[in-house]
């Protein structure tokens, strides 16, 4: 039952979204709480790791250079291009380029599985990919943005340190030291990020209510480009290296399911709430088009139309 509600996450986001957008008042006022809430995320998703998951590295070296090489080059750059393709304003050009310079998502961890992925893989991935973007996230936007906008680079890795460093080691440290007691509530957790998550989405829709009929339509298909272009880098590039397909599947859902709730808070706490529409509608849409691949793969064996070699070869 529980897994069936957090399978169902992209409906409930629209649901509220809904109720956001004709309700406004009821979201709007709690603005000052989209960083607190995604700290609650970041623990959570720290309650997930142990020490004993980033050994990984060792066994996949490769495979997560690739990604991180994919996560922070090729959706930061096609965010600018789909952008300037678009003729976006600054607010959203900020807004998309926030998404894609900020970590994997967790929910690639889940699609992972369910795609017949390496699972190891994708939680040391994301784990670190989340670490490192705390300086690169910041450094991106100032090259990318900069120009546009002011970018308070400083202060951006400070919040970044609060919001998803500390919380993050705090929940291995909790994970590590009082693992019986996470054991109890892990099954619990994803269904406290996806709240989580969506309460910021209907935050934002609110904030947004009177420019979404203008702006949402647009943003949407970059959000959509810029999600299928990450999917299909994550794959292809890893399948051109010759990685066998499980990993392929794996880097395709780390590079193109971004941590679009950071990129949203990080919008509304240093630009503008329509900064925020991206990472928003991404939220929503890389739910949707990670299930759609995972159900898609988990139907297909992991030899299907492989002619790569296995994991030790390119290790």
């Amino acid at each position: 039952m529980l897994k069936k509600i957090i399978q169902l996450f992209p409906l409930w986001a629209i649901l509220l979204s809904v109720l956001a957008f004709n309700q406004p008042q009821l979201f709007a006022p709690l603005k000052s709480q989209i960083v607190p809430l995604l700290t609650i995320i970041m623990l959570s998703m720290g309650l997930t790791l142990r020490g004993k998951d980033f050994l990984n590295v060792a066994h996949s070296k490769r495979a997560i250079i690739t990604g991180l090489i994919l996560q922070f080059t090729v959706m930061p750059f096609s965010a600018v291009l789909i952008s300037h393709l678009l003729n976006f304003d600054t607010n959203l050009t900020v807004g998309m380029v926030l998404v894609g310079s900020v970590a994997g998502g967790t929910s690639s961890n889940v699609m992972c599985y369910l795609a017949k992925g390496d699972v190891a893989l994708s939680i040391t991935m994301t784990a670190i990919s989340t670490l490192i973007g705390v300086v690169m996230t910041p450094l991106l936007v100032k090259l990318l943005a900069g120009h546009s906008v002011d970018v308070p680079t400083l202060s951006m890795i400070v919040s970044l340190v609060k919001i998803v460093l500390v919380p993050v080691i705090l929940g291995i440290l909790i994970n590590t030291y009082c693992n019986r007691l996470v054991t109890k509530i892990e099954p619990v957790l994803p269904l406290v990020s996806m709240v989580v998550i969506i309460t910021i989405i209907a935050i934002v829709v609110a904030l947004n209510h009177s420019k979404l009929a203008l702006i949402g339509p647009m943003v949407a298909v970059a959000v959509i480009l810029h999600n299928g272009i990450g999917l299909a880098a994550g794959y292809w590039v890893c399948r051109l290296l010759r990685f066998n397909e499980t990993i392929c599947r794996t880097v395709a859902f780390e590079v193109g399911l971004q941590n679009s709730g950071l990129a949203t808070a990080l919008a509304m706490k240093f630009f503008t709430a329509t900064a925020a529409v991206p990472g928003t509608l991404f939220s929503v849409w890389h739910n949707i088009s990670g299930s759609c691949m995972a159900g898609f793969w988990s139907k297909r064996s992991v030899k299907d139309g492989s002619n790569v070699q296995p994991a030790k070869a390119t290790q």
